[in-house]
């Protein structure tokens, strides 16, 4: 019994891991793979962004006091996401 209650908590451990690190390759279809564009002809180029700027927009769409016209769609890629790895995302792209 203890051997299923250990496998099953570090099983949930690895999930949650993974399932916390933000999916680039999401943002990647609207923003292009080198974030030089303009998502849905509307959004800033992200490669032009600061790391800081990148990772105060994001937590702003996710606490819903930041964005224009795709606040609404930006809220929902970002909700599940946690401040911290929000941050560590913005430092992988940008400038």
């Amino acid at each position: 019994m203890k051997k299923l209650v250990i496998a099953s908590i570090a099983t949930l451990a690895l999930v949650t891991a993974a399932s916390a690190a933000v999916n680039g390759k999401a943002c990647a279809a609207c923003h292009g793979a080198d974030w030089s564009k303009h998502a849905m002809g509307k959004s800033k180029v992200v490669s032009e962004m600061s790391h800081a700027d990148i990772a105060t927009s994001l937590k702003g769409y996710k606490a819903g006091t930041y964005g224009g016209p795709m606040k609404g769609v930006m809220k929902g890629q970002v909700a599940r996401y946690s401040d911290a790895d929000l941050d560590a995302f913005s430092q992988t792209i940008g400038k």
